[in-house]
């Protein structure tokens, strides 16, 4: 088993501008595409940004034990993590990425143990939370007001991670990201 690196945050805490930055930055790291039972969301690319899979193909995934973890992280929309992408980047010889939602980024940790470093990006408030998702413009206004509500929650589980990287300042949040990944990738599990 290699080594992975779980990224969680409410969505618009910027966790996903993060972990581009980082793949930048970081040759040995590579991305794992999750998979969704939602529609792609503007310019987003099938086997790029997710593995789009109808309900019916995700519940036959799910059935097949073909997950490593999964969620219906919205009624109706589901999240999961394939074995076969983790075996793919682990071929390779590379350190797994998890963009993942807060508690898919939970059971991922309980799951690699000592071989993840779990990681929290907190958002500064939940009024900028709000502005971020607004600026976006990818959702209708009933959608941000559930993100939001769920990001309530989901803030309350951030000391179930290894680390707490506030994102006030993007260029700070991403040097502070690189100092955990340094330490962690350079550590023997």
């Amino acid at each position: 088993m290699g080594k992975v690196i779980i990224f969680s945050a409410p969505s618009g805490s910027g966790k996903t501008t993060i972990v581009h930055r980082l793949l930048g930055r970081y040759p040995q790291l590579e991305f794992s595409i999750s998979a969704t039972s939602r529609a792609p969301r503007g310019t987003e690319r099938d086997g790029v940004d997710y593995y789009f899979l109808t309900p019916e193909a995700f519940a036959q995934a799910v059935a097949d034990a073909r997950f490593v973890e999964w969620e219906e992280v919205y009624k109706g929309t589901c999240y999961g993590t394939l074995r076969s992408e983790v075996e793919r980047i682990w071929q390779k010889g590379h350190v797994i990425v998890f963009d993942v939602d807060v508690l898919g980024g939970i059971n991922l940790k309980r799951i690699f143990g000592a071989d993840a470093c779990s990681i929290f990006i907190m958002p500064p408030s939940i009024e900028e939370l709000r502005r971020r998702l607004e600026g976006r413009g990818t959702d209708a206004l009933e959608v941000i007001e559930r993100r939001v509500a769920k990001a309530e929650f989901e803030l309350t589980k951030a000391p179930e991670f290894d680390h707490v990287v506030m994102n006030d300042r993007l260029e700070e949040a991403v040097e502070k990201t690189c100092a955990i990944l340094d330490a962690f990738i350079r550590c023997e599990a």
